[in-house]
């Protein structure tokens, strides 16, 4: 008895390990699986309340909001905290899980099955098969696959540097419209308070007798005039400071001051035709496209790839009820008869052939763009200077004719008549001073000028015997 307790324990120990020797695998394979954890959307802003003191991983231009924040500063800030652009760089972490995907092998399948006789004679046991079957069409097309997912990964990243760019062009815009609209508003209150101090003398003056209404009428209504024009600057200005604050992450009650001029990276007319012969290689916008359209080549290959014949191969093992084994081999086959994956080939040559529609449209319109902004940036700058060289004869003019007001020997009606010519043609050359700015900034942006240590330097995934861009 003892014997036979110690052997049936020693049995009982094998049938354990061996148990658990089978299970191994499976639990392994249950301690790699992933996780489900809930993640809930957020119920409050998460605009910042106060400017950043720092702005990490940017260019080695100083970021010193204590001081005020020049364009420069502006735009790093825009890049680092757009809300968008947040949003956009989750795209890089979306790309390269498909591209993690795309190069996983497929799991080989296990085919398992068990029969139990009953009702037959005694000398039957239990049949079972087993099956271990693995597709080996995916291999054949799983090269193409990863190529095309690895391109995918390359626009991603391009188009995200676009955007990048975008972002730094409008915020360079909203510092431009920012800094040319308080040079107007001072130019304005300048004159409104001219306009009121003469207001209020001629009314003085009519009430002694000695100026007729109609002069103080004309001078009031040039007042009310200037005031709305005022008025209207004033709302415009805040719009802009919302659409900055908005665009640079912050709560629209976070103040920002903003110093320094418009300063832009210097580009010539002989810089900006070579970057102009160089677009297809600047542009982020045409490199994402260039990527797309790789990627869909190779798609392409791979629906020619997936027209052959799909094969999988297995090996098996059995047993029937009068407990004959066996082994054996298997392989399956796809009769390319009706279909020969002729529809998706079809559809992937015709989306090839957008796309390579939509890159040439892309390239022609950029270069139409930018050639006819250098020529609208050459009539500006020429009306500018034509504006700016008649202020000081018109000052002078002015100058001199105040002094005649002064001594009586000049009326109001001209006086006022070339007063506001003065004004206007300041205010002229302060439009066309902001639109030159403006025009320039967007045309960094058009030839793709150098906007290092503003954006994010690209990760872009090489293709196969490329170097890192």
């Amino acid at each position: 008895m003892i014997c036979r307790r110690t052997v049936s324990r020693a049995g009982g120990s094998y049938k354990v390990k061996k148990i658990a020797a089978a299970m191994l695998p499976l639990l392994l394979a249950l301690a790699g699986c992933a996780t489900y954890h809930p993640h809930p959307l957020p119920t409050a802003p998460a605009l910042l309340q106060r400017i950043p003191q720092v702005v990490p991983g940017r260019a080695p231009h100083p970021f010193n909001p204590a001081d005020g924040l020049d364009m420069t500063e502006v735009a790093i800030l825009a890049v680092a905290n757009n809300p968008d652009l947040r949003s956009a760089r989750d795209q890089r972490g979306v790309a390269a899980s498909q591209l993690m995907a795309a190069g996983i092998l497929p799991n080989p399948q296990l085919t398992a099955g068990l029969d139990h006789p009953f009702g037959a004679g005694p000398g039957y046991v239990n049949a079972f098969n087993l099956g271990l079957n693995y597709n080996v069409g995916a291999l054949v097309t799983r090269s193409a696959a990863v190529a095309a997912a690895r391109s995918a990964s390359r626009k991603v990243d391009w188009s995200l540097l676009w955007q990048e760019w975008q972002v730094v062009q409008k915020a360079r815009l909203l510092f431009i419209r920012r800094v040319e609209d308080e040079k107007v508003r001072l130019e304005l209150q300048g004159y409104r308070d001219l306009l009121a101090d003469r207001y209020r003398r001629a009314n003085r003056a009519m009430e002694q007798g000695n100026l007729t209404i109609n002069a103080v009428s004309a001078n009031l209504a040039e007042l009310q005039k200037v005031r709305g024009r005022l008025a209207e600057l004033e709302r415009r200005q805040s719009r802009t400071g919302h659409d900055l604050n908005a665009l640079l992450g912050l709560a629209p009650d976070v103040p920002l001051s903003l110093t320094g001029g418009e300063e832009l990276p210097a580009l010539t007319d002989g810089v900006a035709k070579e970057l102009l012969a160089q677009l297809p290689h600047r542009r982020p916008d045409l490199l994402a496209l260039q990527a797309g359209y790789e990627s869909q080549e190779e798609q392409l290959r791979r629906a020619v790839l997936a027209q052959f014949p799909a094969l999988n191969i297995g090996l098996t093992r059995a047993r029937d009820t009068s407990d004959i084994n066996t082994y054996g081999f298997g392989v399956s086959l796809t009769l390319p008869i009706f279909d020969r994956n002729q529809g998706a080939i079809a559809v992937a040559r015709a989306t090839r052939r957008q796309l390579y529609d939509e890159y040439q449209a892309r390239l022609d319109d950029a270069y139409s763009k930018a050639g006819s902004l250098l020529e609208q940036i050459a009539l500006v700058r020429r009306q500018y200077r034509e504006v700016a060289a008649a202020l000081p004869p018109l000052e002078k003019v002015v100058g001199t004719a105040e002094a005649a007001l002064a001594a009586g020997n000049m009326e109001f009606a001209t006086f006022s008549s070339l007063r506001a010519s003065l004004f206007e043609k300041r205010l002229e050359a302060l439009a066309l001073e902001q639109s030159l700015f403006e025009q320039q900034a967007i045309l960094q942006t058009l030839l793709g000028a150098d906007f290092r240590g503003l954006t994010s330097p690209p990760q872009i995934y090489p293709a196969p015997g490329e170097e890192k861009r």
